[in-house]
C-alpha cells in the first residue's frame, strides 16, 4: 500500500527542518563515493525506484512518537520529520516523496526492496548489515522495561529482579535481543508481531512486563496504558551504543548519498532539534543494573 501527498508540517520541528534544509548550500549535494559506481546526490543523479521520486518505507501501524496519527506522509513525529529532512537534503520536495508500507522484518531480510530507504527504528547490527545497507545513524537509543503499576515487575530494581518473570517483546527487534542478553530470563520470553500485541498482552496479564525502546516506553506509559510505568532502562549490550539507521538495499547506489544527508543534518544541528521537539519527554529513566 502506498500513499503520496503533501505533508502537513504543522509542528515547529517540521518547520525548522524545512528552514534548515532549504538553506543548505548547493555544494552539500555532492556525490556518492562508491568508486566507479559513484552517483550525483541529486534527484537527477540518484537511481531511485521511480525517476524523480523518493520512495520511503515504514511499517503499519506507524507508532508515536516516531510518527503521528498513523500517517507517515504528514511529516510529523520524529521519524516522519527525519525522513522529510533527508529527502529535502537530497533535493526532493514533499511532493516528490511517496510512502510504501513494509513490515519490519521484511525490510531487513535479504532480497530486492520496493523502497529507496526505510525508516522504522532499525537498530544497526552486524548481522543485519550482512543483508541490507544502513545509513549513518540518526538516533542513539536505549531499551526500557514497562510494567503495570503495583505489580511485582514494577518494583524491580535490577535485571536479577526480572529474571524470574515472564517478559515480552516484539519479534526480530533489539528490544528482544537486549532482553535476552541483559536479563537472561528463566522463562522463554513471549514474542509479538508488533507493539500493539505486546501492549495487549501486558494489559491482559499474559506477561509481567514488556521491553520497548525508551521513547516508545514513555509514550505508552503517558498516553496509552493508564496503569503502566517505566521500570527502568536495560544495560547497553557489551557497552555498545545502540543506534538507529535508515535501511537500504544491500550495496544500494543510494547509500553514500543518504548517509551524507544524515551526516549533514547532524552537523547542522537539525537532528538534535527534531529530537528535542518530538522526543523530549523521553527523559532519563532509572538504570537497571
Amino acid at each position: 500500500m502506498t500513499s503520496r501527498h503533501l505533508p502537513v508540517f504543522g509542528a515547529l520541528a517540521a518547520g525548522a527542518v524545512l528552514l534548515a534544509t532549504a538553506c543548505a548550500p548547493a555544494d552539500d549535494a555532492a556525490s556518492g563515493t562508491d568508486g566507479e559506481n559513484a552517483v550525483e546526490c541529486t534527484p537527477g543523479g540518484l537511481p531511485t525506484l521511480t525517476e524523480g521520486v523518493l520512495t520511503i518505507g515504514t511499517d503499519s501501524p506507524a507508532y508515536p512518537p516516531w510518527f503521528a496519527d498513523d500517517d507517515p506522509a504528514n511529516g510529523e513525529g520524529f521519524e516522519g520529520a527525519v525522513a522529510y529532512a533527508v529527502a529535502l537534503e537530497l533535493g526532493y520536495s514533499a511532493e516528490d516523496v511517496t510512502w510504501t508500507t513494509v513490515p519490519f522484518n521484511s525490510a531487513i531480510q535479504p532480497g530486492p526492496k520496493d523502497f529507496d530507504f526505510d525508516i522504522n527504528q532499525f537498530s544497526i547490527t552486524e548481522e543485519r548489515a550482512r543483508a541490507v545497507d544502513f545509513s549513518s545513524p540518526y538516533y542513539d537509543v536505549r531499551q526500557a522495561v514497562v510494567a503495570l503499576a503495583g505489580s511485582e515487575a514494577a518494583e524491580a530494581a535490577s535485571t536479577a529482579d526480572l529474571a524470574e518473570l515472564t517478559i515480552g517483546a516484539q519479534v526480530g527487534t533489539t528490544s528482544y535481543e537486549t532482553l535476552l542478553a541483559t536479563v537472561d530470563p528463566q522463562t522463554e520470553p513471549l514474542v509479538y508481531n508488533n507493539n500493539d500485541d505486546a501492549k495487549q498482552a501486558l494489559e491482559n496479564g499474559q506477561v509481567d512486563a514488556v521491553v520497548f525502546d525508551l521513547p516508545t516506553a514513555f509514550y505508552i506509559t503517558a498516553a496509552e496504558l493508564e496503569d503502566a510505568v517505566i521500570v527502568g532502562q536495560l544495560p547497553a549490550v557489551e557497552g555498545d551504543t545502540e543506534q538507529f539507521g535508515l535501511v537500504l538495499d544491500l550495496d544500494s547506489p543510494l547509500t553514500d548519498c543518504v548517509s551524507g544527508a544524515v551526516d549533514s543534518l547532524r552537523e547542522r544541528g537539525v537532528l538534535a532539534e527534531l529530537e528535542q521537539a518530538w522526543l523530549a519527554e523521553a527523559a532519563d529513566a532509572p538504570e537497571l543494573g
